[in-house]
């Protein structure tokens, strides 16, 4: 029945930077699928509690950046909601500025948040995932991963490095029964592409074949069908949300 498909009844699952944003949406989406949902942020404590009211979950802070915190923000989610059956890793910055004007900081923060964040977090879970031969990660990269763009090259690193990270995750979990994936968004409709100037915009429907941005919904879909037991024979996959764009 429709009503049942990508179900995630019974399910326990943490997104992290989930306040916001797609994290927001895909907060959202798996809670209308039925899971328990953990929305992580590390700041806008207001929001992260609304929202969490309003989906039924709970909100914990955390700064996934920071190793001890990402560990502390998974074993806090276990022990409001049980077990961790979903892992999203959404949380993300940038940093923009071209190379020759880049400093050490604007690149490591980025590093430190999008890349090494998601391995705090994966790292937390994965033993008892492995242990229960029961779990799905999602980690969301973006198509600039895998197409580069100008004056984000930290960004860009970091997204390309989810999708080895990943890749290497599915073939490390897999016979434990645990899946790892990750989406690609494109341009989304978000605060961060809110700013963006009009001629840029311009330029980026032009490449995009279905020539709009994406909407976060478009994106929580997709995620919520990789945590669904529809996608239980994908693993090790990047799938691309953007509209057409990184064909």
């Amino acid at each position: 029945m429709t009503a049942s498909f990508c179900s995630l009844e019974g399910k326990v699952s943490l997104v992290t930077g989930g306040a916001r944003g797609i994290g927001a949406a895909i907060s959202r989406e798996l809670a209308a699928a039925g899971a328990s949902v953990c929305v992580n942020y590390r700041s806008g404590s207001e929001a992260a509690s609304e929202l969490a009211a309003e989906i039924g979950g709970v909100a914990i802070q955390g700064d996934v950046s920071d190793s001890a915190a990402g560990a502390q923000l998974v074993a806090d989610a276990e022990a409001a909601l049980g077990p961790l059956s979903i892992l999203v890793n959404n949380a993300g910055i940038t940093r923009d500025t071209l190379i020759a004007r880049m400093s050490d900081e604007e690149w490591n923060e980025v590093i430190d948040t999008n890349l090494n964040g998601m391995f705090h977090t994966c790292r937390a879970v994965a033993r008892g995932m492995m242990k229960r031969r029961e779990g799905v990660i999602v980690n969301l990269t973006s198509v600039v991963g895998l197409r580069g763009n100008p004056g984000q090259t930290n960004y860009a690193a970091s997204k390309a490095g989810i999708i080895g990270f990943t890749k290497s995750l599915a073939r490390e979990l897999g016979g434990r029964g645990v899946r790892a994936n990750a989406v690609a968004p494109g341009y989304i409709s978000t605060e961060l592409t809110d700013v963006l100037p009009d001629e840029a915009k311009d330029a980026i429907l032009q490449a995009t074949p279905l020539a709009r941005l994406g909407d976060p919904v478009d994106v929580a879909g997709t995620v919520r069908f990789l945590c669904s037991d529809e996608a239980r024979f994908v693993t090790g996959e990047v799938i691309l949300v953007d509209g057409g764009l990184g064909m």
